[in-house]
């Protein structure tokens, strides 16, 4: 039986939690609906995508206003881990949290492959 589009992304979203730091992943799209997750059961999927969609907005608009060109990441530190999102394509995007002890120039590796692979499935 064929697997269906989301079945395919969630696929690709657990093998990108094989990468060391990987807590948590998931495809929005650009309206902030979730479209595959591989979230841990104590993280709110609809919080996760509402965020995910606003930091895209703001990291475009701030790009596109201060002049650096398209967009291409929205990268954010805190004590405890970090949060990426990275465009899939023009309508939608990926969203990683890591932990604090991540390597983050593999994370984002990994991530833009799998970005390649999300975006030809949504």
């Amino acid at each position: 039986m064929a697997k269906s589009r989301t079945e395919m992304m969630e696929e690709r979203l657990r093998s990108l939690a094989q990468t060391e730091g990987i807590e948590a992943s998931a495809v929005v799209s650009i309206d902030g609906l979730t479209m595959a997750s591989a979230l841990p059961a104590n993280v709110e999927e609809d919080r996760v995508s509402a965020m995910s969609a606003a930091m895209l907005s703001l990291g475009e608009r701030i790009a596109s206003e201060l002049g650096r060109g398209m967009l291409e990441q929205v990268y954010i530190q805190g004590g405890q881990g970090s949060v990426l999102v990275m465009a899939v394509g023009e309508e939608a995007v990926l969203t990683v949290m890591t932990t604090k002890e991540a390597r983050l120039g593999l994370v984002l590796l990994d991530m833009r492959r799998a970005s390649e692979e999300l975006a030809k499935l949504v």
